[in-house]
């Protein structure tokens, strides 16, 4: 796990060392114990391998300084955090071939082991005990096919200087970032934007992500663009290739869609197969040469991965919870103390209050490169930090069940409008009255027009209207909402499976997973995620919709197969609500009332063309008068006028 970044002149201009040195000392908290360099000049073949500050001796002593005497094109930066093989070998930029194809890679590949075996019977010989060293080796291989070959998660850049290729990828489901600017002559790539926005590019601003993000605000990752004009993300799935001056971005991965539901598994067999699924994804991410813990909230997700990871490991399980007292429901204490004492885990645990997040805030603002719309990545971000303080670099997360086998609440609308439309009219009215008693969200008449309008009109429709009734009118701006959810599909499926698809592949999901990637590399933790083994992803998504809500049940599936690897008591909890946090509802009402105020009334936020101030204020002072409509509204603004200080300012 690591940063990456690089410069690619395609117009032969030399590449300025300092700029890249700066973009790898921005992201020195994403890889503390290394750092290198390799610049070549992509015309003539020649390549030199370069050291930094803090690169190790080892290393120094047989590389040469980073300087500008070298006519280098293209130039690549890397920092390590130190996961496989601890040894120097682990170092990158790594090559292959006598230097003739380098890599900057920032992820893992949990199957490496196994590949590494299928390489040397193809002749492939291996130097290090690296997944590095087997991506390199499997493109040599198999070419940009290699990357379906992969189960981990990856964003890299890699120079082949026998075909003059330049190929960067990112993993299946965009766990790991990559960031870029191409104006045509000039290509940058980063693990984050605040190295990009290091060199002399236009800097202008996107009032239209903005704008979307604030319609929906836990889609802030949901497209190719980011909150500038000019730095765009390069989207999970695909890769990008440049050869002979032109770049192209291709697609090498989707869920199979052609067998969503077709399973023909009985629901007890396919129980046993989510279960042996889920437990080889847990195991195959215990691999590490450091210490792994977990986040562990006291539900069922987290619940089972401490399960099926303490039998992987000879040490005594670390895991790690955020808590606050101002209502139960924010309190998991002695559930996770359950989970724990079974398993005899050593729990680790963060309550952050409103004071220590008002100094941090600015910082982790800075962290993630964009706004942070609510509270509970916040409290992520102190989980990781006690991680890391407590000795484990390693950090399993239970990121994606819900999107997998349908957790949120408007999957339960899609199911049962897939139950009328596939004319299962006695299914339906069996499930439907337990669904209604069982979940008090919204009376019987708004449930049913939500229901109506799930079945009758398309996903990307329902999208649309959602983000119309949205927010009031906080914002100056004005696009047409018509366009801010074009990259939703509407597939061919039961209504299901096309909502969960575009949660796995096109909004909350990669908002989740940004979270997930800024707050772990911020504390030089590596976050791992099960549930998005594209293995049990795939099987998922093949289950019959009946699998995956049950009456008023959702993620049936899920909690039938985990059941047994979990206390009965976490079982059979009825009071999990999701990672609470008590900044929207408690903080800005109080302990940051100080704050906000003088935010609002600061001459930076009045003298932005941006927000419709009065609106914003008068919906702050009903407010604090106990009116909590707009309550994430407004952690909102605040959140995207701190951006503007540490960003735009």
């Amino acid at each position: 796990m690591c940063g990456i970044c690089g410069i690619f002149n395609i117009n032969n201009k030399p590449v300025e060392v300092e700029k890249l040195n700066r973009m790898a000392k921005l992201i020195r908290h994403r890889g503390p114990d290394d750092e290198g360099f390799v610049l070549t000049n992509t015309t003539e073949g020649k390549t030199i391998h370069c050291y930094g500050e803090e690169t190790i001796p080892e290393i120094k002593a047989t590389t040469n300084s980073l300087s500008n005497d070298f006519a280098a094109n293209l130039g690549l930066g890397f920092r390590r955090l130190s996961i496989l093989d601890l040894s120097p070998k682990g170092h990158q930029p790594m090559n292959i071939d006598n230097g003739n194809i380098w890599i900057v890679f920032n992820g893992e590949i949990y199957n490496y082991i196994e590949l590494r075996e299928e390489l040397k019977k193809l002749g492939c010989s291996f130097n290090t005990a690296t997944d590095t060293e087997v991506i390199l080796n499997a493109y040599k291989i198999w070419g940009t096919e290699c990357l379906n070959r992969f189960n981990g998660m990856w964003s890299f850049a890699l120079w082949d200087n026998t075909k003059k290729l330049f190929f960067c990828a990112r993993d299946r489901f965009g766990v790991k970032p990559f960031n870029y600017f191409f104006d045509g002559k000039q290509f940058i790539f980063a693990s984050e934007i605040k190295q990009i926005l290091a060199n002399d590019i236009d800097k202008s601003i996107n009032n239209e992500v903005i704008y979307k993000s604030l319609k929906i605000g836990s889609y802030l990752i949901n497209s190719d663009c980011s909150y500038f004009q000019n730095i765009k993300i390069l989207p999970h799935s695909h890769f990008i290739t440049i050869q002979d001056g032109k770049m192209k971005i291709s697609r090498y991965y989707d869920l199979p869609i052609q067998t969503f539901g077709k399973s023909n598994l009985n629901f007890e067999e396919a129980c046993i197969s989510y279960r042996n699924l889920f437990s080889d994804a847990v195991k195959l991410r215990m691999r590490s040469d450091v210490e792994v813990g977990s986040a562990l909230s006291g539900g069922l997700d987290s619940s089972a991965i401490v399960a099926a990871a303490v039998g992987c490991t000879d040490k005594q399980f670390k895991t790690f919870s955020s808590y606050y007292t101002y209502a139960p429901q924010y309190d998991e204490r002695k559930w996770i103390k359950l989970v724990a004492e079974r398993f005899n885990a050593k729990p680790f645990y963060v309550s952050a209050d409103a004071e220590t997040v008002m100094n941090d805030i600015e910082n982790i603002t800075w962290h993630h490169d964009y706004p942070i719309p609510g509270s509970s990545p916040i409290s992520q971000n102190y989980v990781m930090k006690i991680a890391r303080e407590n000795g484990v670099t390693v950090l399993l997360d239970g990121q994606g069940s819900d999107e997998i086998t349908g957790g949120y609440h408007h999957a339960f609308y899609r199911y049962y409008a897939y139950l009328l439309k596939s004319g299962k009219l006695m299914q339906f009215a069996k499930e439907y009255p337990d669904y209604v008693k069982f979940n008090p969200k919204g009376n019987l008449t708004s449930k049913l027009m939500k229901l109506a309008a799930v079945l009758f009109f398309s996903e990307s429709t329902i999208y649309k209207q959602e983000a119309k009734r949205r927010l009031g009118n906080p914002l100056t701006l004005r696009y047409d909402d018509s366009s801010i959810f074009d990259n939703i599909r509407d597939l061919k499926t039961d209504k299901l499976s096309n909502f969960l698809y575009n949660q796995m592949m096109s909004t909350s999901i990669q908002t989740l997973l940004h979270f997930e990637d800024r707050n772990s590399m911020a504390h030089s933790i590596e976050s791992r995620v099960p549930f998005l083994d594209y293995r049990l992803v795939e099987f998922a998504f093949s289950l019959p919709s009946e699998y995956k809500i049950h009456k008023h049940l959702g993620k049936y599936i899920h909690r039938e197969a985990l059941k047994n690897m979990v206390p009965k008591e976490i079982m059979e909890r009825k009071d999990k609500v999701g990672f609470l946090a008590p900044g929207e509802h408690f903080w800005l009402r109080n302990e940051m009332k100080p704050y906000m105020e003088n935010l609002l009334d600061s001459s930076d936020f009045k003298n932005r063309s941006i927000y419709n101030h009065q609106f914003i204020k008068d919906e702050y002072k009903k407010y604090l008068n106990g009116n909590p409509a707009y309550a994430n509204m407004l952690w909102q603004i605040m959140a995207l006028e701190i951006w503007f200080k540490k960003f735009v300012d």
